[in-house]
């Protein structure tokens, strides 16, 4: 496959880089930051630097790949992961314009198939609670899903969970925030966060270039889902640190609304679909499981 990754030197745009020139496709990967170009042609990927939300540049870019299949990676949070509303503004505009100077560029030059990363979360949240995350989100997958229904390409959503493991800047942050005692658990937490170990994510990904149905939508998350407390009470057993200090509910929400809202999802989401339909496993169904194999990777 001739394959362009949008977003490529992201958190999830590196790996999925080096999975694919691995599998032998012929991978373009386009960055915005001219510095990280350096770092995709080292992965074996033909480096392109252009910013999606430029129309004429990312036509110029796509043109010149001709690619059979459009991966759409774009996202431009902050490095140790969003932690007010604000945060999510310039990702916002990457789903909603991003998104549609990608796709009309991938319909331009042929492409058979076009690959979204969505997020869950945000797929299935309460849009008065996060009024303009999550209609980006909604935008960004129907724009996809339409242009499939009109006949003009092959559009697959693939609903990601929170990304966890090694390489993951927001991981990192979050275990060095845990080591410090820095991050307390809510009394009671009842929260049920769709998450996915990176490695995982990159592996559906590979799988539904080919095997996923036009049109079709799936939630790549572990097998069950985990609470703010069960992600930090394990990062602290693996990093050796004392357990976290508990705090009561309106603790959080007074002093960070915006993560006490995202802490408290409650979204059991089923890999089931994925797992039947393109022969998906998850390495790691569990965020114990994963979470065991970052420590032991890094030892």
């Amino acid at each position: 496959m001739n394959i362009f990754i949008a977003g490529g030197s992201g958190t999830i745009g590196v790996p999925l880089v080096r999975a694919l020139v691995s599998a032998g496709h012929q991978v373009t990967a386009l960055t915005r930051s001219p510095d990280k170009w350096q770092t995709l042609e080292a992965l074996g990927a033909s480096a392109t630097v252009a910013d999606a939300l430029d129309p004429q540049a990312l036509m110029a870019a796509v043109t010149a790949a001709h690619p059979t299949h459009v991966i759409h990676q774009l996202t431009a949070l902050p490095k140790e992961g969003p932690r007010r509303t604000s945060d999510v503004d310039a990702t916002n505009r990457l789903r909603i314009d991003g998104t549609r100077n990608l796709l009309q560029a991938a319909i331009a030059v042929h492409a058979r198939r076009f690959i979204v990363g969505s997020f869950a979360p945000l797929a299935g949240s309460d849009p008065v609670k996060a009024p303009n995350a999550a209609a980006a989100v909604r935008s960004m997958e129907s724009q996809v899903l339409k242009a499939t229904e009109q006949g003009l390409i092959e559009g697959v959503v693939l609903r990601y969970g929170g990304f966890y493991g090694p390489g993951v800047p927001s991981t990192t942050a979050l275990v060095e925030l845990v080591r410090r005692r820095r991050v307390p658990v809510v009394r009671g937490d009842a929260g049920q966060l769709p998450v996915i170990h990176i490695d995982d994510a990159v592996s559906a990904t590979v799988l539904a270039l080919d095997r996923a149905p036009g049109g079709s939508t799936y939630d790549i998350v572990d097998d069950h889902p985990a609470s703010m407390t069960e992600i930090v009470t394990t990062l602290a057993k693996y990093a050796g640190s004392a357990p976290p200090l508990r705090v009561p509910a309106w603790l959080p929400r007074l002093v960070s609304p915006y993560m006490a809202r995202v802490t408290a999802i409650r979204m059991p989401l089923s890999n089931a679909r994925a797992k039947a339909e393109l022969g998906w496993q998850p390495k790691y169904p569990t965020i114990q499981h994963g979470i065991a194999q970052m420590f032991r990777r890094a030892a």
